[in-house]
């Protein structure tokens, strides 16, 4: 009942002040009339809490997303299936699910009268033209009197979450030279004349096991030097997505770091598709690992589910440098093929890079400028500064030995990736 009386809508109330006003001024005027009016006035918002509030539902809520992960602009269909398992009847009903905004607006329906064993399904479409996780639901129910006066709402427990992931593009197969080279530990190994496998050691890194540490040849090169896993050969990709708020312009879906995300999702696929081992850095993964200090997740090999999960889910953050995202891999495998999609780079980024990309790998770079996606006055005051710093990263990469693309706004990704490939043994 004190919950009913706390819902009481704006006319309830209003129907409450007026009743206690008639009746004061009855009292003093000696209006018996006008009494019984203010009296009834006051009487219907509690005559309807009172309703409202033994209102006992059963209801059952059945929530059903299909399909629960679509590409961005896809249409989905959310399913609700109501039905009251009470022998109680009951008055109005108002239902709406709570939804983000960018999948639509809230969906509400109104139920007349509801029945015992009363039985429903309603749907109603979601899109969002942005990727991400969003929640769906719950389901809010709001139980009223037939004249408005009285509203209690309850909350339901159960949601669901769709996942809206990037545009996707099929990509042309063109020659990286990746597949053919040996991959760090799993390229084939070379037998020292003397029976130690000489070639097969590395430079110590923190966290390798001291048991590896191969003595002759840290003798020899006077820094610790460990021995190589022995492994099935198998090419390795590890990508590099740069998020950071100081590479990237505009703003929703037509902004830069929605293409670098889409180009992240497209290639990443490609390489799995073709057999490659794939990781990512920069994403939600990273910065999880960076904040609890431990880099297991980020060596773990991706599936395509979960690269796509990865990629819908990235945001861009305020790191001022690269090498944090990319020193928390220094634990990997080395790979044969690596891919950073970045915007333009400082000089110590540009040696972060470097430092990960091995001397073995093939580095290829999709180098995003960003002045092209500045708009209005952004673009006036930043658009010179902006090409400047792309330039000169671009010329830098280049020195490096890195294949690079520059990428504008407007670029088709599938046009882009193949200007990257091998044409007669020389870079395109």
């Amino acid at each position: 009942m004190r919950q009913a009386l706390r819902g009481l809508t704006t006319r309830g109330r209003a129907f409450v002040a007026a009743g206690i006003t008639a009746s004061l001024c009855a009292l003093l005027l000696g209006q018996k009339d006008l009494l019984r009016v203010g009296i009834l006035l006051v009487a219907l918002p509690v005559v309807a809490a009172l309703v409202v509030g033994r209102t006992r539902l059963r209801l059952q809520v059945r929530r059903s997303l299909a399909p629960d992960q679509v590409p961005v602009g896809t249409q989905a269909t959310v399913e609700l299936a109501l039905s009251n398992q009470g022998r109680m009847p009951a008055g109005l009903l108002l239902l709406e699910d709570r939804i983000p905004y960018v999948l639509g607006h809230r969906p509400r329906f109104v139920v007349d009268r509801v029945s015992p064993n009363w039985r429903r399904t309603v749907s109603y479409p979601v899109k969002s033209d942005v990727r991400g996780l969003f929640q769906v639901g719950p389901l809010m129910l709001t139980v009223a009197d037939p004249f408005g006066l009285v509203e209690t709402s309850r909350t339901f427990t159960r949601s669901q979450h769709l996942l809206v992931t990037p545009r996707v593009y099929r990509l042309p197969e063109i020659r990286l030279g990746a597949d053919r080279a040996g991959s760090g530990e799993n390229r084939p190994r070379a037998i020292a004349s003397a029976g130690e496998e000489d070639a097969t050691v590395r430079e110590y890194r923190d966290g390798d096991d001291l048991r590896r540490v191969h003595w002759r040849s840290t003798a020899r090169r006077g820094e610790l030097m460990v021995r190589r896993e022995e492994q099935p050969w198998q090419s390795r990709c590890a990508m590099f997505l740069d998020a950071r708020t100081i590479s990237h312009h505009g703003h929703g879906p037509s902004s830069s770091l929605e293409w670098a995300v889409s180009a992240a999702a497209s290639i990443g696929i490609d390489r799995i598709r073709r057999g490659y081992v794939t990781t990512l850095l920069g994403g939600p993964t990273t910065l999880s690992a960076i904040s609890h200090r431990t880099s297991a997740a980020v060596h773990q090999p991706l599936t395509t589910q979960q690269l796509l999960t990865e990629c819908a889910t990235v945001e861009e953050h305020k790191y001022a440098e690269i090498a944090p995202l990319l020193t928390v891999d220094r634990h990997a495998q080395e790979p044969s093929l690596v891919i950073a999609i970045v915007g333009a780079l400082g000089t110590d980024d540009i040696t972060s890079l470097n430092r990960w990309r091995t001397s073995q790998a093939i580095g290829v770079a999709l180098l995003l400028d960003a002045a092209s996606w500045a708009v209005g006055a952004e673009a006036t005051e930043k658009a010179a500064r902006l090409t400047t710093a792309a330039d000169a990263t671009e010329n830098e990469l280049r020195r490096n030995g890195w294949r690079v693309a520059r990428v504008r706004r407007g670029d088709h990704l599938p046009t882009v990736w193949s200007g990257l490939g091998l044409r007669s043994g020389r870079i395109a």
